[in-house]
C-alpha cells in the first residue's frame, strides 16, 4: 500500500490542476462572451471587480448577503423604456456564506448574473419573487404578502410593495401571465433602480 500513496497523491494533484484549468477556461469564455455582448449593445465593459457596486446598490438585499462579495464582468450602458433612455448596468455577482464552526465549518459560494435599470420616473418599492415555504408559514401567522385575483400567481409569487395600488398597476393580467411563463428569479424595484 505504501507505493500506492505517491500515485494517489499525484492523481489528486493532477485532478486539482485539471479542475483549476477548466474553471479558468470557462471564466475566460464567459468574459469574452460578455465583452462581445457589451460591444454589440454599444455598452462599456469592465471584466475586473466593481469597487463601487456594494455602495451603489446597497438598497438591494441580494447584494448585501454573505461576505467576500464581488461584482465583475460589468457592462454599463442604457436601454429605452417608454421612449426614454435609462441608465443600465449588468454583470456577474458572487458572495460567500460561511456556517458552522471548527471542524463543521463550511463555506458555500453563490453566483448569479444581474441587470439593473434606472427607470426615468420615481416609484414606490416593489419586490416580486418566487414564493417559498417560509413565506407560506409566515402567511399562516398573518404576515401575508399582496394577493391577486389570479390564485395561481398568488400561490407561486411573493409580492411586497410600499404601495399596494402600484403593485396592482404593475402586475396586471398580462404581466402575471408573462411571469408565470418565464419564472424569473426576482424583480426588485428599490430607490430608483430596478
Amino acid at each position: 500500500t505504501e507505493p500506492m500513496a505517491p500515485l494517489v497523491i499525484g492523481l489528486l494533484v493532477a485532478l486539482a490542476v485539471a479542475g483549476a484549468i477548466y474553471s479558468w477556461q470557462q471564466e475566460k469564455k464567459r468574459r469574452e462572451a460578455m465583452a462581445q455582448l457589451a460591444q454589440s449593445l454599444d455598452w462599456r465593459f469592465d471584466p475586473g471587480p466593481d469597487a463601487n457596486h456594494d455602495e451603489d446598490y446597497a438598497q438591494f438585499a441580494i447584494f448585501r448577503r454573505g461576505h467576500s462579495r464581488v461584482a465583475k464582468n460589468t457592462m454599463h450602458g442604457s436601454v429605452e423604456l417608454f421612449g426614454r433612455r435609462c441608465r443600465a448596468q449588468a454583470g456577474d455577482f458572487r458572495y460567500l456564506v460561511t456556517s458552522g464552526s471548527g471542524k463543521n465549518r463550511s463555506t458555500r459560494t453563490y453566483q448569479f448574473s444581474y441587470l439593473i435599470v434606472h427607470p426615468p420616473w420615481p416609484s414606490p418599492s416593489l419586490l416580486v419573487r418566487p414564493e417559498g415555504l417560509f413565506d407560506k408559514v409566515k402567511g399562516t401567522l398573518g404576515f401575508d404578502d399582496i394577493d391577486f385575483e389570479s390564485v395561481e400567481f398568488s400561490k407561486r409569487f411573493y409580492v411586497k410593495s410600499t404601495d399596494k395600488r402600484f403593485a396592482y398597476d404593475v402586475l396586471h393580467p398580462r404581466m402575471m401571465e408573462f411571469l408565470l411563463a418565464e419564472q424569473p428569479p426576482m424583480l426588485d424595484l428599490e430607490a430608483g433602480a430596478l
